[in-house]
């Protein structure tokens, strides 16, 4: 382990860095208002995954507290068994009904490298009456934080796998927050953090389940956004035989590439920005809101219309990429006044980089391009762009992305190291390994061999993928290469087993102008239990009147107290208006 990695300085890292960790998009946040919710375990097809017994709940007689001497499993501490009382908790609206939590650890150690103590943290939540199901729920971020496992998707939260009947854990990853991002400097917390934990948790929460209840689960499920999508396509890959449907949303599955690509776009705000007070540039300053809701307009006059309706909302995003031209829509300052009517020549050019994707000194694209959507607007887009990309990205870079670890011990430290990233020799480093650190980062993070799903498919589990177009960090075009070439390895068409839904207007996870508010288990359950794919979801647009609004929604997107719905369509297909019908209405639009 370097020498200068040791001592106060990381303790001050530790301490600077402990508020960033919820920063890595939103853990697991969604809701289920489009479709009833299953209760129970229903017949697979005929083909495929085999058929389930009868459609039966299944309940939890024992106490929760008489559990605590029945659960055992190699490398577990079980710490706490409780009993959760009906309404003590909600998601949403929706009260979870009575369930048992349990609190435990597994692999617990010292690290030989840096001398702390690492262990696999979870909780799992055991419904009274159990619906046959289990579902993992992966968390987001640099993870370090067992989350209240309720297995939700998508924004504004109504309800989820736990209040749906489901048996759920979640997990910190290998590692607290108190730890991150310095977890790095351990390697085997690194793999850990990139697949360990979930490939070593699953046996054991199924086991857990037959021991509580008796019997197996029927059927395993997975779900996670941001990083926790991230590890939904690595368990697509890695995981394939352990789980039978599995939902991705906004997947970080290139994670280290889209950190480089963050402090890339950084370096390029930094040639418009004004100076900081601690002497670097200032890349708050590089783009205000007024200029951000300008671009944002201009992308809609050009776009919006394409998929038959002015909605404020871009379905048809390939399209838009060849209308759209920020060189020539957006107006150019004669002089050097910004008032937010138009952007300087450098401003354009230096976001014109940006959304190019990060590119070292030969030309060669290091992370995906972004498409230009209405959501820049929004304030989402702007905390990633010129918050998080010198404060965030940079120190999982510094230490868990690159190899050896670097070291970074202050705000101002990570700020210069972000800024002063090579292109050419820094970024190269996510790929490399050595005595200490024997699998780069490249691969213990993404998912081996990603279009290779053979497994997943053979057995007839499902994957879904969601992602927000105006997604700031891990771009939604770079899901639509993978699911590209995901079709072009399936004879041209994956859809039987592998759906993308692309957001419109969606921000990392949620918010943003756009509809993010959806049930997206209830239709992999039934892709997976029932054979049905799912050939449209429906979401909702959080105006004011919602239960969670989003400020990001515009008031004419709520009708009343009714807020706008949408069609997610399965790429290729795209959402377009009828041509009569009400606009705000998902049965005005057809998926084609």
């Amino acid at each position: 382990m370097p020498q200068q990695l040791t001592g106060g300085a990381l303790l001050a890292t530790a301490i600077a860095l402990v508020p960033l960790a919820g920063c890595g998009g939103s853990d697991d946040a969604g809701t289920r208002t489009a479709s009833a919710p299953p209760t129970a375990s229903t017949p697979a097809p005929a083909s495929g995954l085999p058929v389930l017994g009868p459609a039966v709940g299944t309940t939890l007689s024992a106490t929760c507290e008489s559990l605590a001497s029945k659960l055992a499993f190699q490398d577990t501490s079980i710490t706490a068994v409780t009993t959760v009382a009906a309404g003590a908790i909600k998601t949403g609206a929706t009260s979870v009904a009575e369930h048992c939590l349990i609190v435990g650890n597994m692999k617990a150690r010292t690290s030989p490298v840096d001398g702390k103590a690492y262990a696999m943290g979870f909780e799992m939540r055991l419904p009274k009456v159990w619906n046959g199901r289990f579902y993992y729920q992966a968390n987001g971020g640099l993870d370090g934080s067992v989350n209240q496992a309720q297995g939700v998707l998508g924004g504004g939260p109504q309800t989820g796998a736990l209040a749906m009947g489901f048996a759920v854990i979640s997990s910190d990853a290998g590692h607290t927050g108190s730890q991150n991002p310095l977890f790095g400097i351990d390697p085997q917390a690194r793999l850990d953090y990139g697949y360990n934990t979930v490939a070593t948790l699953t046996p054991m929460a199924k086991a857990l389940i037959s021991q509580s209840y008796g019997k197996d689960p029927d059927r395993s499920y997975f779900g996670g956004c941001s990083n926790g999508g991230r590890h939904a396509m690595v368990a697509a890959a890695r995981m394939a035989k352990e789980y039978d449907g599995i939902v991705a949303g906004d997947p970080g599955f290139h994670l280290p590439k889209a950190a480089i690509g963050e402090v890339y776009g950084a370096q390029q705000l930094a040639t418009v920005s004004t100076t900081g007070t601690d002497g670097l540039p200032d890349i708050t300053t590089a783009l205000s809101a007024a200029e951000r809701a300008l671009i944002s307009s201009r992308v809609l006059a050009k776009c919006d219309a394409l998929d038959g309706a002015t909605d404020g909302m871009v379905q048809n995003l390939k399209a838009c990429q060849s209308q759209f031209s920020l060189s020539n829509d957006v107006p150019t300052c004669a002089g050097t006044t910004r008032d937010g009517t138009c952007l300087t020549a450098s401003q354009k050019t230096a976001l014109s980089n940006l959304f190019a994707g990060a590119r070292n000194s030969a030309g060669q694209a290091l992370y995906a391009s972004f498409p230009f959507d209405a959501g820049i607007s929004s304030a989402g887009w702007a905390q990633w762009k010129q918050s998080a990309s010198i404060s965030l990205d940079p120190a999982t870079l510094a230490f868990v992305f690159t190899t050896p670890p670097q070291p970074a011990s202050t705000a101002s430290a990570l700020k210069a190291f972000a800024l002063n990233f090579s292109m050419d020799t820094d970024a190269p480093k996510i790929f490399a390994s050595d005595g200490t650190y024997t699998e780069s980062a490249w691969s213990f993070m993404t998912p081996p061999d990603e279009t290779n799903l053979s497994v997943l498919k053979n057995r007839g589990a499902k994957l879904i993928v969601y992602h927000g177009t105006s997604d700031p960090v891990f771009s939604s075009n770079d899901t639509t290469d993978w699911y590209e070439r995901l079709m072009a390895a399936n004879s041209g068409d994956a859809g039987d087993f592998a759906r993308y839904f692309p957001i419109a207007g969606m921000n990392h996870c949620s918010g943003g102008p756009t509809a993010d508010q959806f049930d997206i288990l209830t239709p992999l359950v039934t892709w997976v239990e029932q054979g049905k794919a799912p050939e449209s979801v429906i979401a909702t647009a959080r105006g004011s009147s919602n239960a969670a609004p989003n400020g990001d929604v515009p008031a004419a997107w709520t009708t009343g107290t009714v807020d706008r719905t949408r069609p997610l369509c399965p790429y290729p297909k795209t959402a377009r208006y009828n041509g009569t019908g009400d606009i705000n209405d998902a049965a005005s639009f057809r998926c084609s």
